[in-house]
């Protein structure tokens, strides 16, 4: 009879042959220390089904590289993915769910579990829509891990760069299915955490200006006083207004050309540990494409 390998032994296995380090912790928990989507994707069961919790986690550290995760609903990033070991197939993930390689899965430092996600194979324009329900890898080199299913799917045979973009509907949708609540009477905001201010008027919610080719999405909250508060205390890198769209209040800085939107977003990766959306005249577009 085989001899059953631990999660933390195999992980650590895996992680020494591919960074040759001592990594033991590539996947699970971390407390160690808008668009069309196909008919088959909304329908599967596996995908949108109810996960036993719904898990977003405080900031933290793994080899003294910290995490924060939020809820960010605007998250579109590029970046490195790799593929998720078919030796952990069954093993639990970090929100209770179970993995299963055939499916289409992936791997998070910092999104909520589960949230879905398209991911886009940038080297052959191949798209997947994924559940991603596991925290990892925490190898900063790559930004995401894909079951072997989808990564097969897209044409990863090892790594590739991928774009990460969450589904805000889908992803609302599952976790009200998780949490319980009717995605028509959902009142809870969002768990991205503002620091305090100094109390004055709060900015009135206002339209996206017309001119001006490039907006910055910040957050998207249900409740518009964490949007008011988040939108005041962002007024330092420009013109931040709340917006009121879709039944929820979108932060976002406006009247940006090609140029401050580049550096804006730099800034705010950097000085906030935010991943901002980026819209040009309205339509969603690569963050980093500027």
């Amino acid at each position: 009879m085989k001899k059953l390998v631990s999660l933390s032994a195999l992980i650590a296995v895996l992680a020494g042959c591919a960074m040759g380090g001592n990594d033991a912790n590539m996947y699970g928990s971390e407390s160690l220390a808008e668009e069309d989507l196909s008919t088959e994707a909304l329908n599967d069961s596996y995908l949108m089904a109810a996960a036993p919790k719904y898990y977003i986690g405080n900031a933290y550290k793994v080899d003294d590289v910290q995490y924060i995760p939020s809820e960010d609903l605007t998250y579109n990033q590029t970046g490195i993915a790799g593929i998720i070991p078919t030796e952990l197939n069954g093993q639990k993930t970090t929100n209770g769910e179970v993995f299963d390689a055939s499916q289409m899965v992936a791997t998070s430092k910092t999104l909520p579990l589960p949230t879905i996600a398209r991911v886009t194979n940038l080297d052959n324009g191949e798209s997947v829509i994924v559940r991603v329900n596991n925290r990892g890898p925490f190898v900063n080199t790559r930004i995401m891990d894909l079951s072997p299913a989808a990564a097969q799917k897209i044409g990863i045979n090892s790594q590739s760069k991928v774009q990460v973009q969450v589904l805000t509907e889908q992803s609302m949708a599952v976790k009200n299915a998780t949490i319980g609540t009717p995605t028509e009477t959902v009142t809870t905001e969002t768990t991205v955490q503002v620091a305090p201010v100094a109390e004055q008027p709060a900015p009135a919610s206002q339209p996206v200006a017309a001119s001006g080719d490039y907006t910055i999405q910040l957050a998207a909250f249900y409740a518009q006083d964490s949007a008011d508060a988040m939108a005041q205390r962002m007024k330092t890198y420009g013109d931040a207004v709340v917006v009121n769209e879709g039944g929820m209040y979108k932060v976002r800085i406006v009247n940006l050309d090609a140029a401050r939107a580049r550096s804006v977003i730099n800034a705010l990766r950097t000085n906030e540990g935010m991943a901002p959306g980026l819209l040009k005249n309205g339509r969603w577009v690569n963050a980093d494409s500027i």
